[in-house]
């Protein structure tokens, strides 16, 4: 059964509206395990760096732990591509069958700068790893 978790520091620094809304938005969508990695928005953001911070919850509904190394993220809104960038993470592992909330930041270069960010959707692919030495 899917469990909601956070880590350490989200934990200690979320006020608590935030958790509830993230409490809530977890028992709507704790069950939607049509896919192994489901993201759900929480909000979007542009900060002082004019980096484009997207906050998630994401299920890991699969079998084995989610881990970030190299992992190619797409930011979609109504279908369009708006931000691509690869993350290496080596903090976050996101346990089976665990949800987890988590803010990915985008740099400048990595978005398209003047569109709407809102009610995006998040997608998680895996970069292969090439060996150019060969």
């Amino acid at each position: 059964m899917q469990q909601l978790q956070f880590e350490t520091s989200w934990d200690k620094a979320l006020a608590a509206q935030d958790r509830q809304n993230i409490e809530k938005i977890f028992s709507e969508t704790k069950y939607l395990n049509s896919s192994d990695i489901l993201c759900s928005p929480i909000r979007e953001a542009i900060n002082h760096k004019e980096e484009l911070l997207v906050s998630v919850l994401v299920h890991n509904f699969s079998d084995r732990p989610l881990t970030f190394n190299n992992t190619r993220l797409l930011y979609s809104v109504k279908g369009d591509v708006i931000a691509d960038e690869a993350f290496t993470l080596p903090a976050l592992v996101i346990p089976s069958q665990v949800s987890m909330p988590w803010t990915f930041i985008f740099p400048k270069v990595s978005y398209i700068i003047g569109t709407s960010f809102k009610n995006g959707r998040l997608e998680i692919l895996e970069i292969p790893f090439v060996n150019l030495y060969k």
